[in-house]
């Protein structure tokens, strides 16, 4: 290839990067056009699209979880599913059943919803562990394996779960197994009085949640533009002493007395995945200890295990990190 050739594949690459860019935070505005704040969570979930992780979104009842997700599948020209996690659920109704076809005579696969772009998992917690753990394969390996036979999930695939966490009649709480397959824990808190203001300001002039297309919100994002993205995001560079600063952060949970099981080598990972992502769409090409602290507390929450007497005496894992961040020594 010649020197002219390399100049233009280069800058090729780069307009590609900057559409992505500009798509994914198209997709951010879009989102809020039926979304009122939870800006943290929006700009969470896109950290997701751009590393192909999972993401466990925590709230309670009516602050627009749901919402939240079914806007984003709008905005995203992407095949998205809905699942409502019931106790009744087995795990052959979320990735699929031997089925017999009385026409042909022969057994055949039938596919279940998670053979799918975006995955809502609603109230994940509302389903045994049996079937909570048919989603580990797929979430871990994107892969499902039946009758012998493994099957890929299309690509991207990307679960997102919510979770109430203060009802705990008739609910199953996540292994810490699975909660490590997640990449961000996302909570949503209650809005603020403004945020309320304007929530009511829209169902007063008649917004129907029910209905996004009439909010406006339209496809400003597919399949190409987070390709393109993940090519970027993965040019990202992390200096050594940064790599360094995660590495400290992480041990650091592991060593706490009210710790009972700490940060793994695979939340590491994560944060530093997480890490690139938001330099990136800060519009960077380097990672800094800033970037760290910002995606500390997503990517490592629900990595933590407290011990009981730690959290009867009102410990939280966001309360463990925030120590962890001020003793860490971070790199100049």
């Amino acid at each position: 290839m010649s020197t002219e050739q390399t100049g233009l594949t280069g800058q090729s690459s780069v307009d590609g990067a900057a559409e992505a860019r500009a798509a994914l935070i198209a997709l951010r505005a879009e989102v809020g056009k039926a979304v009122v704040g939870n800006d943290a969570a929006v700009t969470g979930l896109i950290i997701a699209l751009l590393c192909r992780g999972h993401v466990l979104l925590e709230g309670v009842p009516g602050v627009a979880k749901t919402l939240l997700v079914r806007a984003l599948a709008a905005a995203l020209d992407l095949e998205t599913t809905r699942v409502q996690f019931t106790p009744d659920l087995m795990p052959g109704d979320i990735t699929g059943s031997i089925v017999y076809d009385a026409h042909s005579g022969e057994f055949s696969f039938r596919e279940g919803p998670v053979f799918t772009n975006l995955l809502l998992a609603d109230e994940i917690n509302r389903t045994p562990p049996k079937t909570q753990s048919s989603l580990l394969e797929a979430m871990e390996e994107r892969q499902v394996s039946s009758d012998g036979k493994t099957r890929l999930l299309p690509d991207p695939f990307i679960v997102i779960a919510t979770q109430n966490p203060v009802e705990y009649e008739g609910t199953y709480p996540l292994p810490e197994a699975q909660l490590d397959r997640f990449l961000l824990k996302l909570t949503m808190p209650m809005p603020s009085r403004e945020d309320e203001f304007g929530i009511l300001s829209r169902h007063a002039q008649g917004f129907d949640p029910r209905d996004l297309a009439a909010a406006g919100v339209t496809p400003v994002a597919g399949a190409a533009q987070l390709d393109a993205a993940r090519r970027a995001v993965a040019g990202v560079t992390v200096r050594p002493e940064v790599l360094a600063y995660i590495v400290d952060v992480c041990r650091a949970t592991r060593s706490l007395p009210s710790v009972r099981l700490g940060v793994s080598p695979r939340g590491a990972t994560a944060l530093l995945a997480a890490t690139r992502a938001w330099a990136w769409l800060a519009g960077r090409d380097y990672a800094t200890p800033d970037d760290v602290k910002a995606l500390a507390r997503p990517s490592l929450r629900h990595r933590l295990d407290l011990r009981p007497e730690a959290e009867l005496e009102g410990a939280t894992a966001d309360g463990v990190l925030d120590r962890v961040l001020a003793s860490v020594p971070v790199p100049r």
